[in-house]
């Protein structure tokens, strides 16, 4: 299985350091490939490969700084299943209003 550390340090190693702005850009970039496809009506498997390529990049981003990403969303599940949140009404939510 792999971790956040061997996925930075296999990005390192393939492509050489990048910073952490350069790794956000990026992750925005696929990103925007993965609403592409979605849009395009792919099939779940490219879907999920777009979507794989977001993660690898958010990956290569927290292994940078010494943290496994997958325990920063445990974490913050944590705190979202605590939250007042309110539905946005497209299946999707945000804080409540202050």
């Amino acid at each position: 299985m792999e971790t956040s550390q061997t996925i930075a340090s296999w990005g390192d190693a393939t492509f050489g350091q990048a910073s952490l702005r350069a790794l956000a850009i990026r992750a925005r970039e696929e990103l925007d490939k993965l609403i592409e496809a979605i849009e395009a009506g792919e099939d779940k498997g490219t879907i999920a490969l777009e979507a794989a390529d977001v993660t690898i990049l958010l990956h290569r981003l927290c292994g940078k700084l010494g943290i496994e990403l997958s325990e920063s969303v445990n974490e913050k599940m944590v705190i979202n299943r605590g939250r007042g949140l309110v539905k946005s009404g497209d299946g999707t939510g945000q804080l409540k209003p202050s």
